[in-house]
């Protein structure tokens, strides 16, 4: 079930309210799950599942994305601006330094709150900001095809387009590797999702210039990249390992860009691993858990 959690943050313009959308189940050490831009939380709900066995698990819809709202006027969407927010939401809902698992965008942001120390461990799946000029001029074009045929077919043919795998593949093939397992509802909510994203330009006008340039010292790290990733080729996961020296590089085979859906026991495993990874020798330990 979808909640709201709404709380003030800190920006350039001062304090502000903003509300952010989030999906928590099970019990345990907490685990913060991010999407990529133009989707929303439910693209993790294959694997969130099955974290959900031993963990606290908050699926969150980035600000301005699939049920949150904007962030508000003149607040950059920029990443020094959107990781801070999701520290002030895990305080919101009593959660400190939780471990983080994002996709594409979202593992970017994952990144950053590692390395700004607001969580405990990080997964990044195909996590952007490794690209060069060109491979992300590339996948913006990709990204803005996908957001002008979301908005070209009106529901009722989407909805018939989505029943048969060849137009599921259609739809979503340039995300997943195997478009034909997302069931026909998934696919219907999830272009209606990036379709209404109101976040997803701004997103993408404060992603211009944006490349992941820095370490994050002191955490278990890992980069995951599916072997079949078509948006965000996967040479750029070895750039990720010479930024990032210390994180451990693991290849998805048989996943796309959007690796939760096309092998979510995979997923899973590989974010578990990391959560169950000590800290670096000569690391402060951090706490984890619930503030009570």
């Amino acid at each position: 079930m979808t909640a709201t959690a709404s709380f003030t943050i800190d920006t350039r313009l001062g304090p502000r309210t903003t509300s952010v959308a989030y999906e928590r189940k099970g019990a345990g050490e907490p685990v913060l799950l991010l999407h990529g831009i133009g989707h929303h939380f439910q693209a993790w709900r294959p694997v969130s599942d099955i974290l959900a066995a031993d963990h606290d698990v908050i699926a969150v819809d980035l600000p301005g994305f699939g049920a949150s709202a904007p962030l508000p006027d003149g607040v950059s969407y920029d990443l020094a601006t959107v990781a801070p927010v999701l520290g002030s939401l895990c305080a919101a809902l009593g959660v400190e330094r939780p471990h983080v698992a994002g996709n594409s965008l979202g593992g970017l942001l994952a990144l950053e709150m590692g390395r700004i120390a607001l969580v405990r461990s990080v997964t990044a799946l195909s996590p952007a900001g490794f690209w060069s000029a060109g491979e992300r001029r590339y996948a913006f074009a990709a990204l803005r095809a996908m957001r002008a045929g979301a908005h070209s077919l009106p529901r009722p043919a989407l909805e018939r387009l989505s029943r048969s795998a060849a137009g599921r593949a259609a739809l979503t093939g340039t995300i997943y590797a195997r478009p034909a397992r997302r069931s026909p509802d998934a696919v219907v909510a999830e272009t209606m999702a990036l379709r209404e994203a109101t976040g997803f330009e701004p997103t993408l006008a404060a992603g211009g210039s944006v490349r992941f340039t820095h370490d994050v010292p002191g955490l278990p790290v890992t980069i995951a990249w599916g072997e079949r990733d078509r948006l965000l080729l996967r040479r750029q996961g070895v750039r990720a390992k010479h930024t990032i020296p210390g994180a451990r590089l693991v290849r998805l085979p048989g996943c796309g860009h959007v690796p939760m859906n096309d092998d979510p026991a995979l997923v899973a495993r590989v974010i578990l691993d990391t959560a169950r990874t000590p800290l670096p020798a000569g690391s402060a330990r951090l706490p984890v858990g619930i503030i009570g």
